[in-house]
């Protein structure tokens, strides 16, 4: 989940809704939410995704979600919402903080528009990511 946040700006709850049917084996993608095209994932992230998916294989479950706990692996729930924001305790970050970290900077350095729609976010929602900061090359000569 920290991958995902950190380089793809995933929430928690596009993880805990994350169904191996939204992840293309082929494409080395995955449909995150209510994103509106398919997410390429790097290879790190490709190999966390493997061993993740790897970990879930050795539980045998038919649970079709990415995410199983030892309370969801009997039936076909997501991990809980309170699993979710204490899964990353040993980081030291929670999963909130991660994905606002990638989503400051995407915002800082691109159209915030443009991060709306990769993100499948109302525009609205990323103006709260602009930083207090103008970067000097950004403004018109004087």
């Amino acid at each position: 989940m920290g991958m995902l946040a950190l380089l793809h700006g995933a929430s928690s709850s596009e993880m805990r809704i994350l169904k191996t049917d939204d992840i293309d084996q082929q494409a080395h993608t995955v449909r995150l939410g209510k994103r509106p095209h398919p997410v390429p994932l790097d290879p790190a992230s490709w190999t966390v995704l493997l061993r993740c998916l790897a970990h879930r294989e050795a539980w045998r479950t038919d649970n079709p979600h990415v995410m199983v706990t030892k309370g969801t692996k009997a039936g076909r729930s997501p991990a809980s919402t309170a699993y979710l924001s204490h899964v990353l305790d040993d980081c030291g970050f929670p999963p909130r903080m991660i994905r606002s970290t990638r989503l400051v900077d995407l915002v800082n350095t691109m159209d915030p528009k443009l991060v709306a729609a990769a993100f499948g976010m109302d525009p609205q929602a990323t103006l709260i990511y602009l930083a207090d900061h103008v970067d000097p090359g950004r403004l018109p000569d004087h």
